[in-house]
């Protein structure tokens, strides 16, 4: 491997990282416009039981919930990447607050622990998730 062929490795894969970022960020600042700039036109969203199909209907789910969430963090850890020319594969643990309106006035927190399997494609430089889905997994 040259020594080219290394730093493109690590360049890709800084923009990967700062995808994967972006995801939380997008969420965490209920920014619908930033998340639809995350996929691919025919990305697919697989959030297991929650949601399954094209991305731009995941975030308008996501849009959907927004007003229900007084604060998210999301926290990217552990993310490794597998580079393959154009394409690559990660997998992302990302723990998850949420603090939510419930009954009686009272405030809800929730911890969440989950594991995505993410597909990258290189397009136009960037490298945006993409079919055939992101899995997202209950962490366990």
């Amino acid at each position: 491997m040259t020594w080219d062929t290394r730093v493109q490795g690590l360049l890709d894969k800084q923009e990967i990282h700062e995808l994967a970022r972006r995801y939380s960020r997008g969420v965490d600042r209920k920014d619908p416009l930033l998340l639809r700039s995350l996929y691919t036109s025919d990305g697919v969203d697989n959030h297991g039981t929650v949601f399954r199909g094209p991305a731009g209907e995941y975030v308008d789910f996501l849009e959907s919930s927004f007003e229900f969430i007084q604060i998210g963090a999301h926290y990217v850890c552990n993310h490794l990447i597998d580079l393959d020319g154009d394409h690559a594969q990660g997998e992302v643990s990302a723990p998850g607050y949420h603090l939510f309106p419930g009954p009686n006035d009272q405030m809800i927190d929730a911890f969440v622990r989950v594991r995505y399997l993410d597909p990258y494609l290189r397009q136009a430089g960037n490298w945006p998730f993409s079919p055939p889905a992101v899995l997202f997994t209950p962490d366990h």
